[in-house]
Parts: C-alpha cells; structure tokens; sequence
C-alpha cells in the first residue's frame, strides 16, 4: 500500500547520512587530505599490531560491561552499588603518574577460572547480551517516515460547522509542509486500514461492532450516540478514518522496527489518545499509540516501550490501559488544575503512579495554571523523563503529539513556541536507538498547530533545533508540580533518588516576588517565525599531521603521545565518519588571538623554545607543572589553537554547522602566563574569545569540560566574565587528583561580575561512569545551560573518563558520550564544537571521538548497556554543586521536598489485588443484561452527557469533582441524597469512582432525565439527575480561577499547590511594643488564608430563605459565637464555646464553616482558614444579615 520516495536521500535531504563504507581499510578508502599533506603511510602500518599493547592492563574490552550487568541492582531490591568508591588509589601531584597496579590479565583470568556464575547470573547475563544490537555499525537506518493521507478528511461534524476538531486542521498542516518543502524531504508512506485483530489489542470485540456499525446510521442516530459520550461527534466514514489513523502508526512502526526509516511522524486524525477500552471520548475512537504498543509488543517482540503524551489534555484512555503494566511506561504532562480542566480526574494528578507491577510505570505531571512556557516542559523532561527513561531503557518511543500547549491555542491557553516542541523532540530522539514516532493528536490554533508539527518534523530530519528566543526558568507552578511528582517516583527509580534539600527563603521569598510581578493574566503571544539553517556541510573536522611533531625527547612512553589524534584520525576514517564531514585546513593563531587568553611575555617564552638546545628544553619544562618541550612545541601549539579558530569561523559563519577538533597538545590546564598539565597555549578559551571577536559583541559561550582533570587554567581566564558559562565535571578527590587545591572545588563559583558562571562538579572517587554523568546532564548541567541560553557550545573533550585510560580510572563508554554530546546539540541552534583534550588510552579515545562525531552528523545515540545505579559519592558530588549554584540558578529550583505532611506514605503500600483487564466508570455499578454498555460498547461516562450537544462541543472546562485526599489511599466517598456514604477503600477503587465524573457540568444540570440510550430500552447506568443531587458541585469561572491562582500565597510552601493544604502554624504573631513577658500585653494574631481548597466542592448553594446570624446553637442554644456549616447551612458553636461545631463536622464530614462574628472561612480536613470566590456569595448574605449593607471589597 505504501509508495516511497527516492531512497537516496538522506534524512536531511542534502547529504547521505547513512554510509556503506564502514569497516574499510585505509588502504582501500580515499587518502585523507591535512594543512600540510597526506597521511603517511609508514604511520599507518603496524596499527593494529599495537592496539592490544596500547590497552591499559586495567580494563578488558568486556570486562566492566559484564559486571555492571552482572551486579545492577532491582529497582524494588536495591543493594549495595559494585562501585565502591572507597577504594581510590593513592594519587601523585604530577600529571600523568599512573594509579597503583592493578592485577594482570594472568592473574584476572586465574580468579575467573576459580568462580562460576549462578545460575540467576547467567540467565541475567544471557538477557542482556541478547538485547546487544552487535552489529550496529552495518545497520544505520536513514530518513523519516511521514504519514499524510488526505483520506483522513472525509470526516466532519455533521450538525456542528464550528467543531475545533475538523479537516481545516490537516489542511493547515500540510500548506506549511509543502510551504517549507518538508514533504519531499520525507519517506512517504499511504496510510493503511488498521485490522479488528490490531485494534482488539487494546479494545473490546463489541466496542469495534458498535463503532463500525456507524457507518450505516443516518445522522440522527449518530448524533444521538455521540451523545451518550463526552465531547465526541459521529460521522459515517468516522470508523474508517479511525481505522486508517491507527493503522497508519502501526505502518510507521513496521517501518521503524525494519529499518526502513529511521522515525517517523503519523500526521493523522480523528486523534487517539482519549479512547478506553470500550469508550470513545474526547473526540478519540479509537488509541492509536496504545494499539501501536501492544502491535510492536506482538508483532515485533518489542519487550520495552515508552508512550509520551504531552497534549494539553491528560491521555487518560492510555493510562488506564497500561496502568498496570511495568512494559509500556506512561509519561503525561498536560494542565490539570487541581481537577478543574477537562477531563477532571483525580488519576490525572502526580499522585498516580499505577497500579500492581505497574506501580511507577505512569508518570503524570500536572499543570496548576496556565501560560506553561518552554522551560516548564523543559525541566519537566531534564529532571523527571529523561532519567526515567534511561533507567527503563525503552525499544521504541511513542509520542501523543498533542500541540495544543502552544500559544495562542484556545485550549491550552499555554505559552509553549514550535522551538520547544523542537527541542523537545530532540531530546527524545536519544532514547531507543532513535526508534522514535510521532502520533498527531490535539491542537486548535491552526498556525500554532502547523508550525508546532513542522518544527518537530524538522527535527527528526536532523535539522539543528532553534534557539529559544526567552527560554527563562521554570516558575513556581511547575517546580511545584515537579516537586511532587518526583517524591511520588522516587521509590521506584534509582535515578530519581535525591537526598532533601532546602532553598534559602530570603532569596525563594524575592524571587517569587520578582515572578509575580512579572505573570499576569494570560494573552496569547505573537509565535516567532522560525527560521532554518541551510548548510553546505553538518560538520567540520579539522587535523594537521604536523601537531604530531611535540614529542617528548627523553621519554617515549609519556601519556601525551603524538600517536594520539593520527589514531582518532584513522578510526573516523575507517568508519567513513572522516569522509561524511567537510575537512577544513588547519592554520596557526595570530599572536592577537594567543593575546586575547595569553600575557605577550609568555606567548614569546614559548616562541624562545624554537631555537633552545635539549638541555634548555628540559630545564625550562621543569620551570612548569607537568610540562614537556621540544623545538616543534611553539609550532604545534600555535597550530592548535588557530585550528580551533578556524573551525569556530566556519561555525560560526553557517559553513558548518557543528564540528570536530583533532588537536595536541591540549590546552584547558595553560594559564594566561603559564603552561600546565601537559598545555601550553589554552586553546578553548581563545577560541570563545575569537568568537566573541568575529561576532562584534559579547556572545553567549558556554565551555563544557569533561576532561577527567580539572580545567584550572580555562576557570581562571573567565572567572569574572559572565559572558562565557563554564562547566566543569573532574575528578577532584578532596583536593589529591591533578591539578590538586581546591580550585576545583564545587564552592569555586566565579568572582565579580561572573560569580554563578563557573561551575564545577567535583567527583571525588574514581569509576565515574555513564550513570553518573547523565544525571549530573539532567540535573545540573543542562538545567543551567537552557537557563543560560548559549549562543555557541565549546566542548573540552578529553576522553580520560573513558573506560580504559590509564589517568582516569573511570568508566564512560563512547556510547555514553554519544549521549553527552547529543543533548548538548540541542543547545545553541546546535553550533556546538568538540575540542580535544586529554585522553591517554589510544583506542577509547578513539572509539569515543568517532561516537560523539556520529552524534554531530546527525546518527542516532546507541542504547546504552544496562546501566548501574548512580554513585553514592557522584550524587553527593551533583547535590553539593546544586546547593552553592541554586541561588544563581532557579533552574535547579526543582527538588526533592520533605514529606512532612505523609503525601507519599502511599508508596510503601500494601499489594493491592489484580483488577479486571476491561477497566472502567461503570465497573461495581449493576446494569441490566441486555445493556448495550454492559455488552463492552460503553461506560459509565457515556450515559453521563447531555442529551443536548453543549456549544461549541468544547472538552468541559468546568468540574464535577471529588474532594481529592492527601493520600491516594485515603477513602473517596460519594454523598448520597440521604446522607449515607458510599466508601471506597483502596487508591484503586477511588480512581474508579472518580472515573465517573467525566461529564460536562452543564449537562448534569440543564438535562434532570437521563439520555437517549443508543439502543431502545437500555438504561443507563446514573442519570445526570442522580448525580447532581448525590454531588455538591462548584462551578468556577474563568475569571475565578485566574484571580484564586494569582493570589496563592508564596509561604504555602512547594506542595501546597498540589496538596491544596497546608500546616496548622502557618500563622505569623505580632506584638506591639512592650515586654513579650508582660501578661498583660496585647497579642494579635495575623492569618493568611488559603485562597484555594480541594474541599470548596462541598459548598451548597445559600439556602432561600436566607441565612440569620442571631440563630442560636442548634444543641445547647447559646448565641455567644456561632458559625454555620456550609453544606447543610446548619448552627452550631465553636470550640471555645461547647464545640458543637466540631461534633458536627466529625459526625457529617463536612469541612467547611463560616463564623458568624467575623466572616472567617474554615476548612477542618485542611486545617486552614479559606478565602475564595465561590464563599463571597454566601459571605455577603451574612454581612448584608449582619450589618444591613454589602460587603464593602467583596474580593
């Protein structure tokens, strides 16, 4: 069915970025060309005779790899971590001195012969070399696959022109592809007809006969079952488009898991991810990515997939259907307003995480205000998704690409751009080998929609993502948000685990205020246009066979070798990553570029070595810390650094894009007047200064150091210069490893004017691996890097954290550096420069450069080996550099909280029983046989809307909700017409229950009769009557919800947003002058009151006849100090009095009262005062009864 264009082209449409030239010898491949010349061929002989010589006897090619997966700990059974930091080898002052021996391979091999695996070992192992793609070099699939059939138009609202959810909306799209020429540039692919058997993977046999059985109604019917369901319309060829939009995901998953394409996007309607098992709702019939799951689940033996819904509205269909299962890990991030935007369900709050061993497989973070920027959605991914995932190690990633979070939609009503979305794609495209497709659901804005789907089209081609025009921090709300669903998540995933940590109030308290000051009312902004680069070449790579001259003359087997870079050179060859990247020729630095980092005196002492004798050579390195000289030193020193700028000119001025460096000597440890650690002239510094030159202004330039040694001589060059970020991660070890002092310490931050730029995460142990660098990427790194929001991203790539240098004594993998340098790319508009630094094992450094280099062409990161927990001490290291940064950083305001108040005791739950696989509203509730919703054609949802159709057919905004409690364990109780409660006891049964409060409020109201059944003498299951007598309701404008968000008080603290609670002494108490001793001194208490409570659905409506504040005590007929019950409108006295009020409130349950002496809303189950909207009616009825007039500021 499907047709493609021409498979020639590559993923971005101007170069092959797949190559059949992997494997060749130099001999048999193009001659490289240099500044000065050919590669020799008498460097090249005996290559591979040296290799194994040249391993450092301390690391096997297996070795670590088979341990780490051997020992990884369970996630439900942690142990002890295999990597024991405590064991660091004693450390010499110089550079380059080797950690104490390690055994010898002999003696490696005797021990192993001595010890056999168990059994539970084995197997394990078995699994995991099973899941090793071992021949990744010669499958790298190319090229995006892109679903766009216009078939899928042949719907509409027959009885609604001005439905959102219309044809208009793909229209829209596919002007901006063809407009952009994005079309073309795709693997096309005709959508196919999804087959029952595909969509009974997911839904029920009867559910698909109902839904077909559409085709032949004429419109009344239709309308009158898409009546029966909330926010849904129906039309004859509604099925076959549905069957065609599922079936066009699972055609793009046959391709993505063949290898025919790289990813893929199904541009496709009527959207998915709403739809249940046996449910249509919120415009879905049928779950595409759900049934996409369980397809490549099936079909293609997929063990592990990962659904992403980032839609405004929460995919609850997707949840309930996997909520169970530890196999498809569920990540939603959507606008929740404690319950009051559609679809109003507590399971779509943090605080659901599954259920049975599929606890902690759903991750929902909730948006409790509107305007969510692109940092937001950012953080949400750094500090939750990503670490999430890399721990699941997902097959295959599924998006539910909703795009009504952008501006300007009239649903979302956020403030999310296309560049976001874009960079959010980026991000996803590291995970699962790149296997990544998109599923188009939501978005209403037309151009929002269309330029949301074109810039995360144009990512997946590989095109570099925009820079964030203002990609600020993320604000209060969603550090809230975050704050709490990272303490739901934590005991479930290593990655996660943080220790507790603390903000200073004073700066919390003025940067809230800075915040508020700033946030208003919501107005959708003007989207940017977004511009894309047009490039010659992805990446530059620059080499000269001349910087092989610096040799050291009395020791040959000194670490800095020149074998050095020729062995990355040869290696990119042989895998034809030379010959896909422009070489550019290399050329010295001017003396005014060395001047810009470097004092004249120096660069003319190291100019003198030219014409020094050997012994003057020696004696003159022996005048620096670890330094070698020879003649050819100036020379290839003076050449690196000007190849360095020459590659920043091409970057800089779009003839590349990224680019690689192949440089020595290295330059980060060289000091503006003094070589260091094997450098002389600081070659990363002078490049950010020359960029800064050719740009005319102050550039953002962002330097990251990963070079196991602390790069001393780059901190102190911008330590007072804010324009230039510098972020270290080294091997510091209380001061004892290279360049040993404390300037490498975490508390070294800068000074001046650049205090909070220099940043520096300080391991202090050794075996570092790819765990604790990633989350040092997700925690920290790229939190400040948006914040900072670079302009060009230099890279001081040593590769002496790699498994196997001989310095290092860590383990990084080059796939693990893949990963480092890819969510980088997402940085800067990708002008990102990788220079190199240390390095001392010839084939890990080799293997890692040509990892990061297929990172910068544009090939997807590989899955990485079963990765072992983060360190202890690494976690240490990241937290103690987040505390001294987060006063310069609000990015890393996200954290950890204490559990004060017992929010996540649920998470140590008991094992709660197996539920039903068919989940729904109507389960527990009893219905005749002949029911067409009991027969699986729908739920208790369904027979919840109106018979009438509400305007605009908009998923409600207004509530019917449940009081949410704090704990997910705690009951959920439905008051019934007489009072009794209905009690569900387990977190399970109350997300049931809460199930059926799906339906629109207006409807319960304006409609006392139940609906027209779809089929004669059904009954519905409860009518909208019943329900609104069983539930006390609140509806909260717009405007209401705007003014209680904008008047949250700060000091409610990180869960206050979430819980919709706070603690009892959250009153501050004032006194006048006088002795504090003085009994007769007045005391005034100053409260602040909640301006939101969970528990305001319980309010009724003010009784007709009014409300009489001279109404005595209903039990002992006091009229001293009375307060009145909100939901039964009933007198009682206060605590102070007989407490009668508090005896009511314990035998009813009901929370809120009113005092009748001063107007004072109190919350019992919140123990808290109260000031909302919705209490102003009834407060001024009091004060009208009281006074004789209105409230005079009713607000």
């Amino acid at each position: 069915m499907e047709t493609k264009s021409s498979g020639t082209r590559g993923p971005t449409g101007r170069r092959e970025v797949g190559g059949g030239r992997r494997g060749r010898s130099l001999s048999s491949g193009p001659r490289l060309e240099s500044g000065s010349g050919r590669i020799g061929r008498h460097r090249q002989q005996g290559r591979e005779n040296r290799t194994r010589a040249e391993i450092s006897p301390t690391m096997s090619s297996t070795g670590p790899e088979s341990t780490t997966a051997r020992s990884r700990r369970s996630r439900h059974n942690p142990q002890s971590s295999p990597h024991d930091s405590s064991g660091t080898p004693k450390r010499s002052v110089k550079k380059g001195a080797l950690p104490r021996c390690s055994p010898n391979l002999l003696e490696i091999k005797k021990k192993g012969k001595m010890k056999k695996l168990s059994q539970a070992a084995e197997e394990y192992l078995i699994t995991g070399l099973q899941e090793l793609d071992l021949d990744s070099e010669a499958k790298t699939p190319a090229g995006t696959g892109l679903v766009f059939d216009d078939q899928l138009n042949e719907f509409h609202c027959l009885w609604d022109d001005s439905f959102p959810e219309g044809p208009e909306r793909l229209h829209a799209i596919k002007e901006q592809l063809i407009q952009e020429g994005l079309l073309d540039r795709c693997v096309s692919f005709h959508a196919r007809f999804a087959e029952k058997e595909e969509l009974m993977l997911v839904h029920s046999l009867e559910y698909i006969d109902l839904m077909e059985s559409t085709q032949y109604m004429k419109e009344g019917e239709l309308r009158v079952l898409a009546d029966t369901y909330d926010s849904v319309y129906l039309h004859p060829n509604s099925y076959s488009c549905a069957c065609l939009a599922s079936g066009s995901v699972l055609r793009l998953v046959d391709a993505v898991l063949g290898a025919e394409i790289r990813n893929g996007m199904a541009i496709i309607r009527p959207p998915g991810h709403h739809a249940q098992h046996s449910l249509m709702d919120g415009y879905c019939m049928f779950n595409h990515v759900a049934v996409a799951a369980r397809y490549a689940q099936q079909k293609h033996g997929i063990q592990r997939v990962l659904i992403v819904d980032w839609d405004i509205h929460h995919g609850q269909g997707t949840q309930f259907m996997f909520d169970q299962d530890p196999s498809v890990l569920y990540f939603s991030i959507h606008r929740y307003e404690q319950g009051r935007f559609w679809p109003h369900l507590p399971a779509s709050n943090w605080s659901t995480t599954g259920f049975g061993q599929g606890q902690g497989y759903t991750i929902n973070v909730p948006w409790n205000q509107v305007g969510m920027r692109d940092a937001d959605y950012i953080a949400a991914f750094l500090h939750i998704l990503l670490p999430v995932a890399f721990e699941f190690q997902p097959q295959l990633v599924l998006v539910a690409a909703g795009f009504d979070a952008l501006q300007g939609d009239p649903k979302g009503e956020m403030a999310a751009t296309p560049a976001g979305f874009a960079q959010l794609t980026h991000l996803l495209m590291g995970l699962a080998g790149g296997k990544l497709i998109l599923s188009l659901e939501g978005g209403y804005n037309l151009r929002s929609l269309a330029e949301g789907v074109s810039a995360s089209l144009h990512t997946l081609l590989g095109d570099p993502c925009p820079m964030l025009e203002s990609p600020g921090i993320p604000c209060q709300s969603a550090q809230n948000s975050l704050s709490c669903t990272l303490g739901a998540l934590e005991p479930f995933w290593e990655f996660l685990v943080r220790s507790v940590e603390t903000i200073e109030e004073d700066s919390m308290e003025e940067d809230s205020m800075e915040e508020s000051e700033e946030s208003g009312f919501w107005e959708p902004p003007v989207l940017p246009m977004l511009t894309w680069p047009v490039l010659q070449a992805r990446t530059g790579l620059v080499y000269d066979q001349r910087m092989m001259s610096h040799c050291n003359l009395w020791d040959n087997h000194h670490p800095e070798t020149p074998q050095r870079i020729l062995r990355i050179m040869c290696h990119l060859e042989e895998l034809g990553l030379a010959g896909r990247c422009l070489n550019l020729p290399a050329r010295p630095a001017t003396d005014a570029e060395l001047l810009t980092c470097h004092s004249a005196e120096y660069v003319e002492r190291i100019r003198a070595t030219q014409k020094m004798k050997t012994r003057e050579l020696h004696r003159e390195g022996a005048n620096f810390d670890s330094i070698y000289i020879c003649p050819s030193t100036f020379t290839c020193a003076q050449l690196a650094t000007g190849t360095v700028c020459r590659l920043v000119e091409a970057v800089l001025e779009g003839e590349v894009l990224n680019g690689v460096a192949l440089v020595r000597p290295p330059g980060h440890h060289a000091e503006q007047d003094a070589a260091c650690g094997f450098c002389f002239f600081n070659s990363v510094a002078v490049a950010a200064r020359h960029a800064q030159a050719i740009s005319g202004r102050a550039l953002r330039v962002l330097i990251v150091d990963w070079d196991i040694h602390h790069g001393n001589g780059t901190q102190h060059i911008f330590e007072d210069d804010p324009s230039v970020l510098y972020i270290s991660l080294h091997r510091y070890d209380q001061g004892t490893f290279f360049p040993v002092g404390d300037e490498g310490a975490c508390s070294q931050m800068g000074r001046a004017a650049g205090t909070g730029f220099t940043v520096n995460v300080a391991w202090n142990g050794s075996r570092i691996g790819d765990a604790d660098y990633l989350m040092a990427w997700h925690r920290l790194v790229l939190p400040i890097a948006y914040e900072f929001n670079p302009e060009l991203v230099l890279v001081s790539a040593g590769f002496d954290a790699a498994r196997g240098d001989p310095l290092g004594g860590c383990q990084v993998s080059p796939e693990g550096y893949a990963h480092l340098t890819h969510l980088l790319m997402g940085l800067a508009g990708g002008r990102i420069i990788l220079i190199l630094e240390g390095g001392y094992n010839l084939t890990s450094i080799s293997e890692s450069m040509a990892a990061c280099t297929r990172s910068l062409l544009g090939d997807p990161p590989p899955m990485l080996a079963l990765l072992r927990p983060p360190q202890s001490g690494a976690l240490a290291s990241i937290t103690e550099t987040i505390q001294v940064h987060r006063k310069y950083w609000r990015s890393l305001w996200v954290m950890k909280v204490e559990d004060k108040e017992g929010l996540f005791s649920f998470k140590s739950a008991t094992k709660k029983p197996p539920r039903p696989a068919n989940r729904g509203p109507a389960e527990g509730m009893t219905t005749p046989e002949k029911n067409v919703l009991e027969a699986g054609t729908g739920k208790a949802t369904s027979a919840l809307s109106a018979g009438e159709s509400i305007p605009g057919h908009t998923e409600s905004e207004t509530a019917v909700m449940l009081p949410e409690a704090h704990s997910s364990q705690a009951a959920t109780s439905i008051i019934s017409e007489e009072g009794d409660t209905l009690n569900q006891n387990t977190s399970e049964e109350a997300v049931r229950a809460a199930k059926l409060i799906q339906t629109p409020l207006a409807s319960s109201i304006d409609n006392q009769t139940p609906p027209t059944s779809p089929v004669p003498g059904a009954i519905s299951q409860i009518s909208p009557s019943q329900l609104t007598r069983s539930l006390r309701t609140l509806k909260l404008s717009d405007e209401a919800q705007k003014t209680s968000e904008s008047q949250i008080p700060e000091e409610e603290g990180l869960l206050a947003e979430a819980a919709g609670g706070r603690d009892v002494d959250d009153v501050t108490l004032m006194q006048g002058p006088g002795n504090l001793a003085d009994t007769d001194q007045a005391m005034f208490y100053a409260v602040t009151p909640m301006s939101w409570c969970p528990h305001l659905v319980a309010v009724s409506p003010k009784p007709a006849t009014g409300l009489n504040v001279t109404q005595p005590c209903q039990d002992c007929g006091t009229l001293e100090e009375n307060w009145v019950c909100l939901s039964c409108y009933e007198v009682y006295c206060s605590r102070f009095v007989n407490a009668h009020m508090i005896q009511h409130h314990e035998a009813s349950g009901h929370p809120l009262v009113l005092s009748y002496v001063d107007l004072s809303a109190w919350c019992y189950l919140c123990q808290a005062y109260v000031h909302h909207q919705a209490l102003l009616d009834v407060k001024n009825t009091v004060h009208q009864n009281k006074f004789g007039e209105d409230m005079p500021h009713p607000h």
